[in-house]
């Protein structure tokens, strides 16, 4: 019994230890700059919804594929690291790269007051704004048309954020004062589809590539309300200053080659840039 017991606590104190080690390892990544890492592993980490067409989601055979996608791989071809893609859950992006499972989010990530006290954002390099998708049966043709109707929203977003935080422009009046909240825009636009949602809050780029492959966009009213325009840009830790530094380089050398033009057109058919990159 006693070398039994012995055994048993040998295990559990080296156990503890393998813990404590990961956990002091994981606080020394999220507390310190990384880009030698990076650079000296030739990989980075970056976390994704891969479903948000057509900025990064994985395609019919499985690859991930979207303008983000290609970004961040030209990106980070110029430095000679490669990028893996690390499909996560939305509503926990930031506590995803706090934690250090990933070492950026990017992947139509709008700059925000309240993500900007979490992560340090590259300079922006595509502008979006918030729009309300309904079925032209519904009538739907200004978000005060929405009284008393059942918006959804993707949870996590920057559209809910703006929802919630700017209560007036269409919170107040919709049914229960809230929207059904999904994991993916995906998943919402089904339900609108159905009737079991009268109107989704959605970032533009994604209604419109979305409707447009679908073969639906006649379908459906796309309508803009006050809240104001939004910015997409990267969100890194804190502590990796380098890194934004690099990627914000980049940016303008993509720009400056005709390489960041190339991959807008691809899948917009038009330059997105913002004047900050260009």
């Amino acid at each position: 019994m006693t070398k039994k017991f012995f055994t048993v606590l040998t295990l559990a104190i080296a156990s503890f230890i393998l813990v404590a080690c990961g956990s002091n390892k994981a606080k020394e990544t999220t507390t310190k700059d990384n880009w030698k890492t990076y650079q000296s592993q030739k990989s980075i980490t970056i976390g994704f919804d891969n479903t948000f067409v057509p900025m990064g989601y994985e395609d019919k055979s499985g690859k991930n594929v979207g303008f983000d996608i290609d970004l961040a791989n030209a990106v980070f071809k110029e430095y000679g690291i490669k990028v893996k893609w690390q499909a996560i859950n939305w509503d926990l992006k930031e506590t995803e790269l706090e934690n250090g499972n990933i070492d950026m989010i990017w992947n139509g990530y709008s700059i925000t007051k309240e993500r900007k006290e979490k992560v340090a954002f590259t300079n922006p390099y595509m502008k979006n704004e918030q729009v309300l998708v309904s079925k032209k049966s519904n009538h739907i043709t200004d978000f005060k048309a929405m009284k008393d109707k059942v918006l959804g929203a993707q949870s996590g977003s920057s559209g809910y954020e703006a929802f919630t935080a700017n209560p007036k422009v269409l919170k107040d009046f919709v049914k229960d004062g809230d929207a059904t909240q999904y994991e993916t825009f995906t998943q919402a636009l089904i339900d609108l589809k159905n009737d079991r949602i009268d109107g989704l809050l959605i970032d533009r780029v994604y209604a419109n590539y979305y409707l447009k492959e679908e073969g639906d966009i006649d379908q459906y009213n796309i309508v803009t309300g006050d809240f104001t325009g939004e910015d997409f840009a990267v969100g890194a830790r804190k502590a990796d200053k380098t890194l934004v530094k690099k990627v914000n380089g980049a940016f303008k050398k993509l720009y400056k080659d005709g390489k960041f033009q190339d991959i807008s057109t691809k899948w917009f058919g038009e330059d997105v840039a913002t004047n900050v990159i260009k």
